[in-house]
């Protein structure tokens, strides 16, 4: 009925999975997948994918408003920036249409969203660390948290800009920041809180993308029947697999992929992945002979107490 494609679907599948597995941002990995993968325009992959989004993010978040992990005020002050700001990043979007130079300026956007996307990613990483150390020392804040209402308003705003021009960021760029504007955030609240403030932003984008932008109904029902079963499944495995190893591979993924999207050439993004995969291989490997001497030095300090005790007794 709607032209499916079924490379398309596989590559939502795909998307889906990792999105489901990692928890990261999916429109990072499905709009520059849709551009250099499958030839969709830059302005039609925007449009699409945000529309996807839009219809994706509410079976995610009304997990987590029924499990009561969603910090609401934080929300609200959340999309009082973020709105204008995706019509605002949506009504700049809908100019650039009208240019010549559309497809390689809204290209030219995605990839240096992507930039700072797996900046963001890399950065969650230490602040996730400092946030965990910080909680040790207090209790976590639950839903009743007191909000800076400037920064977090500023926050969304800048979300929203970026989500309205690109499709990209409503996740990868909120949790990082979160997690350094309220550190006492818990990890299931910080995901519940990420995933409910983005669906009024990306409704709102998807009204006005369809309503002014190029969206493909196609494309977008292609992409759902994959991610939908994607998604799911993810989450499912990722109760037996943490995911690290993976959230590492993608972020090199997409480093490559800004790149390309920047305008380098397709053998300078493949040196920068194969760089980034020996640096990632090379360090998640230590962390595995690191991990595993710990084990091995903690079992073998639980052996030497009973020993002692036995001798002193």
């Amino acid at each position: 009925m709607f032209g499916i494609d079924l490379a398309l679907t596989a590559g939502g599948l795909l998307t889906g999975l990792m999105v489901g597995l990692t928890g990261m941002g999916g429109a990072a990995l499905v709009t520059p997948m849709l551009v250099l993968l499958f030839g969709v325009s830059p302005a039609a992959a925007v449009s699409s994918d945000l529309l996807a989004t839009a219809i994706m993010k509410p079976v995610g978040s009304f997990v987590h408003i029924r499990a009561k992990t969603v910090h609401w005020h934080l929300v609200g002050w959340l999309s009082v920036g973020s709105i204008p700001g995706v019509l605002v990043g949506t009504w700049i979007f809908i100019q650039v249409l009208g240019t010549d130079e559309a497809s390689e300026t809204i290209r030219t956007w995605i990839g240096w969203v992507l930039v700072a996307a797996v900046a963001a990613m890399i950065a969650k990483v230490w602040v996730g660390r400092r946030a965990s150390g910080i909680r040790a020392t207090h209790h976590p804040a639950g839903t009743r948290m007191p909000v800076r209402p400037i920064p977090t308003v500023i926050l969304g705003a800048v979300v929203g800009l970026l989500v309205g021009m690109t499709s990209v960021g409503s996740g990868s760029l909120v949790v990082t920041a979160l997690l350094l504007l309220y550190p006492l955030l818990r990890p299931s609240i910080l995901v519940g809180t990420d995933l409910t403030q983005a669906v009024p932003m990306l409704v709102v984008g998807a009204i006005a993308h369809a309503g002014f932008g190029e969206i493909s109904i196609a494309v977008v029902a292609s992409l759902l029947l994959g991610q939908i079963p994607g998604v799911w499944l993810g989450a499912r495995m990722s109760s037996r697999y943490d995911g690290t190893a993976l959230r590492w591979l993608l972020m090199v993924l997409l480093a490559a992929t800004a790149v390309k999207l920047l305008g380098a050439s397709t053998i300078i993004a493949g040196m920068i992945g194969l760089v980034g995969l020996i640096i990632v291989g090379a360090v998640y490997v230590r962390e595995r002979i690191d991990a595993t001497a710990q084990v091995t030095a903690e079992d073998a300090s639980g052996r030497s107490v009973p020993s002692t005790a036995t001798e002193v007794s």
